[in-house]
């Protein structure tokens, strides 16, 4: 009887403690986001920005947000932002996509790279994997 009470709690705690875990890395992703993305980057198109908005980059064609003006290299480029490619992207974007207009201070620490693409995750709120370049 108390071995089934803790294995039934385990089980219960289990769930909770992977959500709480989440939560963490999204809040501090978004904190991460903030002091390093936010000054160029809103995450939607209601609020202004000199990027583009990030909402739904998870999956989405490089180039292709609707109305903002990409260098070629990154318009041409035919990269799709899956996590990897947002990761190398965040560590060294000149390096990654030579001729991208984007000024970048690479963010090197993968753990928060981690925080970071926990976040853009969280705000990509549709599946982008039908759109392609």
């Amino acid at each position: 009887m108390k071995l089934t009470i803790l294995a039934a709690a385990a089980l219960l705690g289990g769930p909770a403690c992977a959500d709480t875990y989440a939560d963490i890395k999204i809040s501090a992703g978004k904190a991460l986001f903030d002091a390093e993305c936010r000054r160029c980057h809103a995450v939607d198109a209601d609020h202004a920005s000199y990027g583009p908005p990030l909402e739904n980059v998870v999956g989405r064609a490089a180039g292709s947000y609707e109305g903002y003006d990409y260098s070629i290299a990154l318009e041409a480029s035919g990269i799709v932002w899956t996590p990897a490619a947002l990761r190398a992207w965040m560590e060294d974007n000149a390096g990654f996509m030579p001729g991208t207009k984007m000024r970048h201070v690479g963010i090197d620490d993968r753990t928060v790279q981690d925080f970071i693409l926990s976040y853009l995750t969280s705000i990509t709120i549709r599946d982008n994997s039908a759109i392609s370049k």
